[in-house]
């Protein structure tokens, strides 16, 4: 599916650019896109998609970490600690729309 997706996201962007048609059909494209991009339904699923995501990358985070922990560089294990205290601290609000 991502392929697919990529696939037709190069063949809009092909025919945007390489248009013969002009600016009155670029604005038109570029008008359709941002109402696809701001329909509530379309930002619902781009947040799921974005938490769950978020929800993977720190379960494997867990995962790799527990596993590889005891064998990283000491330099690394500092790094890692610092930054999950950043991440701590800071709490990201994305993905939180009232859409």
């Amino acid at each position: 599916m991502r392929y697919r997706l990529t696939f037709i996201a190069g063949l809009a962007t092909g025919y945007v650019l390489g248009s013969r048609a002009g600016r009155e059909r670029y604005e038109q494209l570029r008008k359709a896109a941002q109402r696809v991009s701001q329909n509530p339904a379309v930002r619902n699923t781009a947040e799921s998609a974005a938490l769950t995501g978020r929800e993977a990358a720190s379960k494997a985070f867990g995962t790799v970490s527990a596993k590889v922990g005891d064998r990283l560089p000491a330099s690394v294990t500092d790094r890692v600690r610092s930054l999950r205290e950043q991440r701590d601290s800071d709490e990201d609000d994305w993905g939180t729309s009232n859409t």
